[in-house]
């Protein structure tokens, strides 16, 4: 079934998230097990599956990287399983500088925890904008269909993304969260 279509929404990146969420809670109450409970068990079973279903839809359209991988599978185009690599060799030089700069921002912290938590929040920033770059990226791309570069881009966030993760661990753990 295409999630779009689940919640009756164009087949798109931009989306409306709290009609979606309307409409979310609607099918929730529509297809919920518990209404049918009395029924036969392959009636249950299938509510089961159409619930489980609303919710894996709902949360691949919420999150803005899954949806626009799902808009590429929709295409053909399945990067979450793939194999293939990223190609752009500035890019993944770019991301190893990164990466080691946030493991000296780590490894600072041991000296001077202030002075990493600076060092952090410059770091942040950057990532930030480097995230809102490919962001609008990304979007244009899909929006004039060119799959390709979108997926491209997609791949992209997805090493962004997961540097974010790792920088507000490393946020978490300097100020004493973790």
């Amino acid at each position: 079934m295409n999630y779009f279509t689940l919640f009756a929404l164009p087949q798109c990146y931009q989306l409306d998230i709290s009609n979606m969420t309307l409409r979310y809670q609607e099918l929730q109450r529509q297809y919920h097990p518990d209404r049918v409970a009395s029924q036969p068990e392959r009636q249950r079973l299938i509510a089961l599956q159409q619930a489980a279903t609303i919710n894996e839809a709902y949360q691949t359209l919420k999150h803005p990287l899954r949806r626009a991988e799902y808009l590429l599978l929709l295409q053909g185009i399945d990067i979450r399983n793939e194999q293939q690599t990223l190609r752009d060799s500035a890019f993944l030089m770019q991301q190893l500088e990164l990466r080691e700069e946030l493991d000296t921002i780590e490894h600072q912290a041991i000296r001077n925890s202030a002075d990493a938590l600076q060092a952090l929040a410059t770091f942040t920033a950057r990532v930030e904008k480097l995230l809102l770059s490919y962001r609008q990226q990304m979007v244009t791309q899909l929006d004039q269909q060119q799959w390709s570069q979108a997926a491209d881009s997609v791949r992209k966030l997805r090493f962004l993304d997961k540097l974010q993760q790792q920088q507000e661990q490393l946020e978490e753990k300097l100020l004493g969260f973790t």
